[in-house]
């Protein structure tokens, strides 16, 4: 028992500074410097683009490319918009290059004409994991636009904060939407590079077409890595507590139930007015990046995760069902506890059936297993980085 402790311990002590030393795909400098030399380049990120402290377009821009665009994804440039919010295009006040919101107009892709103006696209955006996290979509969404019109696709690929586990059923395509655009588990553990490899490689793009990447790898990453985001990644994910529990916590979007939004500790518990037997409450205000938090100004009771489980029992049962059975079971709303979206989260209907004929979450779990050993085996020719 001791042995097998202290070789945990090793192995947990290893991984933690193996991920102190990831080096981003942004951070290779020189290996992507080339490929932009000359070039008319555009430029998709967000707040968490950055070399060390400072921003990816202020690097660029100081190393004299020529950005002629920079394009923004939900929540903005800035990251500090709302879920889905509409954003405006607007002008970078640091450098003074025209900032094109994806989110205006809600196309999800820029302009063919924009599209013309460009050599080379660089993407840096840093995902949280799961396939309802929107920067996936754009990433593909981009990749698209870059295959119609001849653009050369440059992707700074960063660690997968989650990347040591998949989970989840693989998206129903008739379920595809914004929050669910690949036919993936929810949990997929794969890098947005790698995943742009399986994307070409699978043929997932519109009629099979396939864009010109090349993805800027990270050094020192494995998938068993535990990588601490240095920026939060959107305005409700402020931390790892809430990006560890957000494959088991955002279903909630998808029913009446309030997740923390318009809390400092979104998705770190749950909650509803009505709700029965609990002691713990919360109130959901307006605040920066949760304007209109479901339940507003309203006290919900519910179940306060943020100091248990542990991180370590999170990540070991991965997305976790119980939460929202447990909602469900007590609100008593049948149908109406469930919008119209809830389907497009999960991935499949067969989820919310089992839900209401009272099945268990382990249950439900039991039923996407094939589907998780499909992906794993399916994405194996693409992952760049070794499994532990």
């Amino acid at each position: 028992m001791k042995k097998a402790l202290v070789i945990g311990l090793f192995l947990a002590f290893a991984s933690a500074l193996a991920a102190q030393n990831i080096k981003t795909g942004a951070e290779s400098v020189s290996e992507y410097l080339p490929l932009l030399q000359g070039k008319k380049v555009a430029v998709l990120s967000n707040q968490t683009g950055i070399i060390g402290k400072t921003h990816l377009v202020d690097s660029l821009v100081a190393l004299k490319i020529n950005i002629v665009a920079i394009m923004s994804p939900e929540h903005g440039f800035r990251g500090d918009a709302d879920a889905g919010e509409h954003v405006s295009s607007s002008v970078d006040q640091k450098t003074g290059i025209p900032i094109k919101s994806l989110y205006e107009g809600n196309t999800g892709k820029p302009a063919s004409e924009l599209m013309k103006e460009i050599d080379v696209m660089v993407f840096d955006l840093q995902d949280v994991g799961v396939r309802f996290y929107t920067y996936l979509t754009t990433m593909a969404r981009m990749m698209e636009a870059c295959a119609e019109n001849g653009v050369k696709m440059v992707i700074l690929d960063r660690p997968n904060p989650i990347g040591f586990y998949v989970d989840g059923p693989i998206l129903d395509m008739k379920y595809k939407s914004g929050v669910g655009w690949l036919p993936i588990p929810t949990v997929h553990g794969m890098t947005l590079g790698e995943l742009a490899g399986m994307i070409n490689g699978e043929k997932w793009l519109k009629d099979g077409i396939q864009c010109d990447i090349k993805v800027i790898k990270c050094k020192n990453y494995t998938h068993a890595s535990m990588y601490q985001l240095p920026v939060k990644p959107s305005p409700n994910l402020p931390d790892m507590r809430s990006i560890y529990l957000y494959p088991s916590t955002c279903y909630f979007e998808a029913t009446p139930v309030s997740l923390g939004r318009g809390t400092t500790t979104a998705f770190q518990m749950y909650g509803h007015p009505n709700m029965k037997g609990y002691k713990f409450s919360f109130t959901p205000r307006s605040i920066p990046g949760a304007k209109l938090p479901p339940q507003l100004n309203k006290e919900c009771f519910g179940v306060d995760l943020r100091k248990t489980p542990s991180i370590e029992e999170i990540n070991k049962a991965g997305i976790n069902l119980e939460y929202v059975v447990d909602a469900y079971k007590n609100l008593n709303l049948d149908d109406h506890f469930f919008r119209s979206f809830f389907e497009n989260l999960i991935g499949q209907g067969y989820v919310k059936k089992m839900i209401k004929e009272g099945k268990s979450a382990a249950e439900i779990k039991a039923m996407w297993a094939g589907d998780v050993a499909k992906f794993k085996e399916q994405r194996r020719p693409y992952l760049l980085y070794p499994e532990n």
